[in-house]
């Protein structure tokens, strides 16, 4: 798949440590997830999901990264703004989203016709023969039509952008007749109804091999059918036409968390007002009249036009995330069965697996369960005290807080850290604290400058008239729902001096002021960066001293300034460094010179890569870490961030496997180099290695030594 021209890299005040702009190495790794599109080897089902992970993806993007840029353009008169032209910036972002666009429009294309190769075709109403249309009237009378209350635009006002909720799919309506234009907003109910309508297959008269093909319609394409009903007898019109459109919004809406105080006072009344609710992104069909779109970007008080977007007949792609499989199970990737546990399976609770020994799971390819299971036992055992636990994302239904409820029923102290800004996740965490304080959980929102980010569980058993903890550290959310797709590792231990660790954590949390003093685990935002910056250093002093050094690094991004420069400084002295980084790389492997002895790999499959690993060799006695922070400055200097290093032999040597086996992928693993191209690395005359099937058969094989030694 062809890639958009690689762009001018960002010197900054360190010409000798280039750097890659991360809102342009963000579009590239969801061209990577383009590639997982096009790429054929998927089965067909997936590859049109993917392509609702794309539009996910670029959603957050825009709501996110190029919110920032536009705060960085407008504020440029009030800020200083180094090392970046923020308007050539954009300007570049805007060339890359037009060619990936370009690349998503013809996939989208190439998956349909595979979809007909398997009697499955999506259509637009202009297809419907008589029968069906019959049929699509009526449900939309029936299943519809009552979710729908249109929005009639006014000449006069001009508060549309107050109206229309973010990422939320719309279709503007013209009627005309005789005199003016008729304008309305619809939104289309995807909440209430499915954007996927199969049409009976008695009324498709078309076969393929003697079988039926399954249609599919849009629910977009039911209301732009049957949009005359809706307004008959309210309006005068000749002809009714409909056109898609999808609004984003900054998703920093709270400027003061942001920018400093007496510089929102510097600000003109006009410029906080547009940082607080300008668009970012106003996407829209193609095929959109321009006297229709002038009406449009009126009604929104649109002021720059680099805020519109043109795009296909459709909007929202991230439905199609669920798109469902009506075909055969070989459209969808092969199940993969959690792994069962032998650690945790040979003892009779939690508590003395954990006590046996340290344990390590790896999402998905373990089950989640293990982990709400120890939840469960710990809110009816009578020797448990007190749980506390970290709560960035949990799932909608969460049987991890059920059971938080459960154990202060059963007279637990619970102690549950609540983040409130983690971000499109803030309704979900409202609710389920303001029922968690209703029960009786203490509940504690941290700090109001500092995201609480750690993966963190700590409980107290009374055993033998003292108090054991027993703790969990992990790289991932207490999810259900994402454990499934996301790789992530949990550590369970009850090693005395982590455990204390871990709840100290907790104490820094509440009273930040107090002294505290970390010699095992790696914690953001005061001890992160000089931990990090020291272990990498060490790694250059055994190399400066005819020693080998090696880094081994797993992320899902690098991009903090000060590292970047500490790593080119690493591969100069000569540290033999390999990162496997999921998403945005600011570093530039390759460079004669400069990074030579540095190589960059990214793995997108069927999974979403989310652990983090760092590894040092440190003179042959190997230090490794897993962690919840990625290598940003946000994670190390802006949030509560816990990595804790593994000690058990056993475990250390799994990980440094899986990181192995994932470095050798030659199926699903791209290059990441100077310019971002995203070639796949070359297999040679080696064997296929998918990695993330190989890490799931490497797991399997251990556990069945451990269930059978002589296996």
């Amino acid at each position: 798949m062809d890639q958009p021209a690689s762009p001018q890299t960002n010197v900054g005040a360190h010409p000798e440590y280039p750097l890659f702009p991360r809102e342009l190495s963000w579009l590239a790794f969801n061209g990577r997830v383009l590639q997982e599109a096009a790429d054929t080897r998927n089965p067909p089902i997936e590859r049109l999901r993917f392509l609702g992970i794309y539009s996910n993806n670029l959603d957050e993007f825009f709501r996110v990264r190029v919110a920032d840029v536009k705060r960085r353009i407008l504020l440029k008169k009030y800020q200083t703004w180094e090392h970046e032209d923020a308007e050539t910036l954009l300007q570049q972002i805007q060339q890359q989203v037009k060619e990936l666009g370009k690349q998503f429009n013809k996939i989208y294309l190439d998956i349909q016709l595979e979809l007909r190769k398997h009697n499955i075709e999506l259509i637009d109403d202009s297809k419907l023969t008589e029968a069906q249309s019959a049929w699509v009237k009526n449900f939309f009378r029936s299943e519809v039509k009552r979710h729908i209350s249109p929005i009639i635009l006014s000449s006069t006002d001009s508060s549309l952008s107050k109206i229309l909720e973010d990422n939320t799919t719309y279709l503007m309506v013209e009627m005309t007749g005789s005199g003016k234009p008729d304008y309305a907003i619809i939104e289309v109910p995807t909440a209430e109804v499915s954007r996927f309508i199969e049409l009976p297959l008695h009324l498709n008269t078309r076969k393929k091999n003697g079988h039926y093909r399954r249609q599919i319609l849009l629910l977009d394409d039911i209301i732009n059918h049957c949009a005359g009903d809706l307004f008959n007898g309210f309006f005068q019109f000749e002809t009714i036409c409909t056109f898609s459109l999808k609004l984003t919004r900054d998703a920093e809406y709270n400027i003061s968390d942001t920018l400093d105080q007496s510089l929102i006072d510097k600000m003109s009344k006009g410029i906080r007002q547009r940082l607080k609710s300008e668009p970012t992104r106003l996407v829209y069909d193609a095929a959109m009249p321009e006297q229709m779109l002038k009406v449009l970007t009126k009604q929104l008080g649109t002021s720059s036009t680099d805020a519109l977007i043109a795009g296909s007949r459709y909007r929202n792609f991230k439905d199609f995330i669920g798109f469902p499989n009506l075909g055969h199970q070989s459209m969808e990737f092969p199940p993969m069965e959690p792994l069962p546990s032998p650690d945790f399976e040979h003892y009779p609770t939690s508590f003395d697996a954990i006590r046996a020994t340290d344990i390590m799971l790896y999402y998905p390819y373990h089950n989640f369960s293990y982990f709400t299971e120890w939840v469960r036992q710990a809110s009816f055992d009578p020797k448990v005290s007190h749980i506390k636990m970290t709560m960035y994302r949990v799932a909608k239904h969460s049987r991890v807080i059920h059971s938080l409820l459960d154990a202060v029923r059963n007279g637990k102290k619970v102690t549950v850290v609540v983040e409130l800004k983690a971000r499109f996740d803030e309704e979900n965490n409202i609710n389920w604290a303001r029922r968690m304080t209703d029960a009786g959980i203490e509940v504690i929102f941290g700090q109001t400058t500092l995201k609480i980010h750690s993966k963190l569980c700590l409980i107290t058993r009374q055993e033998k008239g003292k108090a054991v903890r027993y703790g969990h550290i992990g790289t991932g959310n207490f999810n259900e729902k994402t454990a499934r797709i996301y790789t992530d590792m949990s550590l369970f231990t009850c090693h005395s001096e982590i455990t204390a660790e871990i709840d100290q954590v907790f104490e820094f949390i509440q009273y930040s002021y107090r002294p505290f003093n970390f010699q095992h685990l790696i914690v953001s935002p005061t001890w992160s960066r000089p931990r990090l910056l020291s272990l990498i250093q060490r790694e250059i002093d055994f190399a400066t001293s005819g020693r080998k050094a090696e880094i081994f690094l797993k992320v899902n991004n690098l991009v903090d300034e000060e590292i970047v420069q500490l790593l080119y400084k690493a591969s100069q002295a000569g540290v033999k460094i390999r990162m496997i980084i999921r998403g945005m790389c600011s570093l530039l492997p390759g460079l004669p010179g400069k990074s030579q002895n540095i190589k960059v790999i990214s793995v997108l499959d069927r999974y979403l890569e989310h652990a983090r690993v760092y590894l040092f060799h440190n003179g042959g006695d190997t230090a490794l870490y897993i962690s919840s922070a990625d290598w940003m400055t946000r994670n190390i200097d802006q949030r509560v961030e816990v990595g804790v290093p593994v000690y058990d032999n056993r475990i250390k040597q799994q990980i440094i496997s899986t990181l192995d086996i994932q470095w050798r992928d030659n199926v699903k693993a791209r290059i990441i180099d100077g310019k971002h191209s995203n070639a796949y690395v070359k297999r040679g005359n080696k064997r296929n290695l998918r990695s993330q099937q190989e890490i799931y058969h490497f797991l399997a094989r251990q556990q069945a030594v451990q269930v059978d030694p002589d296996n």
